[in-house]
């Protein structure tokens, strides 16, 4: 059993952090007011964007680090950009935020497709080099009996960026004013207004956040594990909702979900390399982690505690 646990957990964290970040996108969104299910459709502008960006340098720029950063900083910028037609749409004109982040997802795979068809000939963006994995040598962290090899080992510096970021989204929300400021504005809008709060800004702030968040998923699952943009990240823009309802929209929450959901999966997508797993009929795999998703979100339901204001235009 260990051994499996071991062979598989470094997948399993690669399918997470994008997972992850892209839900707390969501969460600042919603938590906002603003329901924004266009995050599937934000992360592949954030995946076009990285690749289209590193493919560029590549012939001019030796250093493979530094282009991956360049990529990963011009999809957070493409993801606020993009993010901007939902926020003028849901905010200043009160359209339906459902049918707005529908026409984002729609819009996000169509553009990007066509964009790098006419780029590279095919509608795929396909690049040398991506993050390097390395151990985290610092204080002697990957020799930690048991959980050194687990989470130490051969990492992403990206998983380390998204954990920081997690960290400070759970500061920002709860132990400042201005989190303060943004959940009443999710909660009670117009209670909000009446204490001088500028609810249209926080509003604001709240979506071009999940933007930018979200095409950093996108980014990173272009950086890590893929290598090529291919017009789709498989679902994972709506995983990531799942995981910000399973989780409460609560950062901590939001993240033992994306870890469940990531680990759901890993198990799909790994299960033919890993011959433990191979005795199991293969379509069992693979319906594995929209089964689990299809399960809790039935089970949490009842419970499930949404901002009040949530999709309710202002």
């Amino acid at each position: 059993m260990w051994e499996i646990i071991r062979q598989i957990f470094p997948y399993a964290i690669a399918f997470t952090i994008p997972l992850l970040i892209t839900a707390l996108g969501g969460l600042f969104s919603e938590r906002s007011g603003v329901v924004n299910i266009g995050l599937e459709g934000l992360m592949v502008v954030g995946f076009f964007a990285a690749a289209l960006t590193i493919y560029k340098l590549e012939p001019v720029m030796s250093n493979a680090v530094l282009r991956v950063i360049l990529g990963l900083l011009a999809a957070v910028i493409a993801g606020v950009i993009f993010s901007l037609l939902h926020a003028v749409a849901s905010i200043h004109m009160k359209a339906n935020q459902v049918i707005s982040g529908t026409a984002i997802n729609m819009m996000a795979g169509a553009v990007t497709v066509y964009l790098a068809r006419n780029i590279t000939g095919s509608g795929n963006i396909h690049i040398e080099a991506g993050v390097p994995r390395k151990d985290v040598s610092f204080l002697g962290l990957v020799k930690i009996p048991v959980l050194g090899p687990l989470f130490f080992r051969q990492t992403y510096f990206t998983t380390w960026i998204v954990i920081a970021i997690l960290l400070a989204s759970w500061f920002i929300l709860y132990k400042t004013s201005f989190g303060l400021r943004l959940r009443a504005c999710g909660e009670h809008p117009h209670a909000a207004e009446s204490a001088g709060i500028n609810v249209y800004r926080m509003r604001y702030f709240g979506v071009l956040v999940s933007g930018a968040f979200a095409a950093l998923g996108g980014a990173i699952i272009m950086v890590t594990y893929s290598g090529e943009f291919s017009g789709t990240v498989s679902g994972l823009g709506f995983l990531a909702l799942a995981a910000l309802i399973f989780g409460q929209w609560k950062p901590l929450g939001v993240l033992g979900a994306s870890f469940f959901f990531g680990f759901a999966s890993t198990i799909a997508n790994v299960s033919q390399a890993v011959p433990a797993l191979m005795a199991i009929p293969p379509i069992l795999l693979k319906t594995f982690p929209y089964i689990v998703t299809l399960v809790a979100l039935v089970l949490f339901s009842k419970s499930s505690q949404a901002p009040k204001a949530s999709g309710i235009p202002f």
